[in-house]
């Protein structure tokens, strides 16, 4: 009945948009079609060093029993062709736990090499990775990210046995801006609203595990700071096309908080000690708490918003995620 009430609210909201999207001009000045690069690994580790001068990079991982497969299309929009890479290990014939793995980067920049040094560390595990793209706010607006990242589910449904993937065991992953989709992901999985154009798929967007790493839960939450455009434009701005005082029920359409429910599956939230980072994390475990979901929360002290791709907290985030996911699909029936 709570789901209902909750999936009536999201239609009711989406209405509104619509019905507001005529009332206010919206921001297009971001549409470049000319990807944001700027947002990487080496770029982060650059910024991140001044002010923590004993962190280091992760090096790039190869394991001889892990085969890492690149550029594989996964769905298309005319000319546009979305790729992912896949990692996993050759040892492994059982069926395992499948993670997608999203990047960060304010969903305006960043790429899928991101992640690659834990998709490798991950299918060492047994883990079967993917790291899809998804289009960013220079190619297309809120919610094109997440019409990608439902296809890239339904892709590995689609190709299960083809890379011996549980079906039944499919994470979102995500950081910053991925965290964020990465929820999403499991707030919403099978949502008319959210799922885009499908054709010739009878696979479910839906996820069973989710792992926010640093990704706000809210963007209309007192403890979130986005949508401050006074000094420049902010990249939820740049994602929405409006911003947060011309649209705030857009902004709360985005938000994973505003469909967390009985159905929503297990997660896993490890942050960093910005606090504005993890944003509604607090609200969006009590409605799980309510609902007897499982959810762990693991909090680095001083540590950057980019805590997971660099040492001394890469190993450590592995740790939490493999634990976590042994408890969820070992220990528990989803």
């Amino acid at each position: 009945m709570k789901f209902q009430r909750r999936k009536l609210k999201a239609v009711f909201i989406w209405v509104w948009i619509l019905f507001l999207q005529k009332m206010d001009a919206q921001y297009l000045e971001g549409l470049t079609q000319v990807r944001d690069t700027s947002f990487n690994n080496r770029s982060a580790f650059k910024k991140t060093l001044k002010y923590f001068p004993n962190i280091s990079p992760v090096s790039e991982m190869h394991f001889d029993e892990v085969v890492q497969k690149n550029d594989i299309v996964y769905c298309s929009y005319g000319k546009r062709r979305m790729k992912l890479d896949v990692f996993y290990n050759k040892n492994k014939k059982e069926k395992q736990t499948a993670i997608i793995l999203i990047h960060g980067g304010g969903w305006r920049s960043g790429s899928r090499e991101q992640h690659h040094q834990m998709a490798q560390k991950l299918a060492s595990l047994g883990y079967i990775c993917f790291t899809p793209e998804y289009r960013l706010s220079t190619e297309a607006l809120f919610p094109a990210a997440v019409y990608d990242i439902k296809a890239s589910i339904r892709w590995v449904r689609e190709n299960a046995d083809k890379y011996s993937v549980n079906p039944n065991q499919i994470v979102s992953l995500g950081f910053s801006a991925g965290g964020e989709l990465a929820a999403f992901m499991g707030v919403t999985g099978n949502m008319p609203l959210f799922e885009g154009v499908v054709t010739n798929s009878s696979s479910k967007s839906q996820v069973n595990a989710i792992v926010d790493i640093d990704g706000t839960l809210s963007f209309t939450h007192p403890e979130s700071s986005e949508g401050n455009d006074a000094k420049t434009v902010s990249a939820g701005t740049y994602w929405f096309g409006y911003s947060k005082k011309d649209n705030l029920k857009l902004w709360e359409a985005a938000s994973p908080l505003s469909y967390a429910n009985a159905s929503t599956p297990p997660i896993l939230f490890i942050n960093s000690s910005i606090p504005r980072m993890h944003a509604g994390r607090d609200d969006f475990r009590k409605i799980l708490t309510e609902n007897g979901i499982y959810s762990e929360v693991h909090e680095f002290e001083n540590s950057p918003h980019t805590f997971c791709l660099f040492n001394p907290w890469f190993e450590p985030t592995i740790q939490y995620i493999d634990q976590f996911l042994t408890h969820v699909f070992l220990n528990k029936e989803l």
